[in-house]
């Protein structure tokens, strides 16, 4: 079994240094997720940059940013991103009821919501052949092509923080643990 190493900023490749740097200002720790992406500078580059893009740029609020985030962890069965996004959507200060219903894989409190759900788990599901249906049940909650594209970013972003805790068997950070989830 290969064995991931989860990086220190002193371990790190020099390359990584400063991003997990700005790592630890954002979360007070270094997350364990960062210290074993810190392995490829590129990776750790492209998740940050990717996360901030999706976060701040695109047309979601808090509320669909977590919909679009932990539907895929959950889809994806990620130990790791659940319980961390679970946290970060306390800090951003999404209904704990939103982020349960997400957790638990139960109905959104919205039919909008339930709508941007709904067409994550198509593109995951799916790998992104949508129909003309599920794409009108789309516009319809008053979501748009934007939207569609848009959550393709989280995806893309999801894809890396998933794959590598399934790959690593990232350890749950002690701030996280207790958000510990299990499908």
């Amino acid at each position: 079994m290969t064995t991931f190493k989860i990086h220190t900023i002193e371990s790190a490749p020099e390359a990584s240094k400063q991003m997990l740097e700005e790592s630890v200002k954002g979360f007070g720790r270094l997350p364990n997720l960062m210290g074993v992406m810190a392995e490829s500078p590129a990776l750790v580059e492209a998740y940050k940059s990717i996360g901030a893009i999706f976060k701040d740029k695109t047309d979601f609020d808090a509320e669909e940013v977590t919909v679009v985030w932990q539907t895929i962890n959950v889809e994806n069965d990620c130990h790791y991103c659940v319980p961390a996004h679970t946290a970060i959507a306390h800090s951003m200060k999404v209904d704990e009821a939103l982020t349960e219903a997400l957790r638990n894989n139960t109905a959104m409190p919205t039919a909008k919501l339930q709508a941007l759900k709904d067409m994550t788990l198509l593109i995951v599901k799916d790998r992104g052949v949508i129909s003309d249906e599920s794409m009108q049940a789309f516009f319809n909650a008053g979501y748009s092509t934007r939207h569609y594209l848009e959550i393709l970013i989280g995806y893309a972003q999801k894809i890396m923080s998933n794959y590598t805790n399934h790959a690593a068997n990232t350890a749950v950070d002690e701030p996280f643990q207790k958000f510990a989830w299990r499908k």
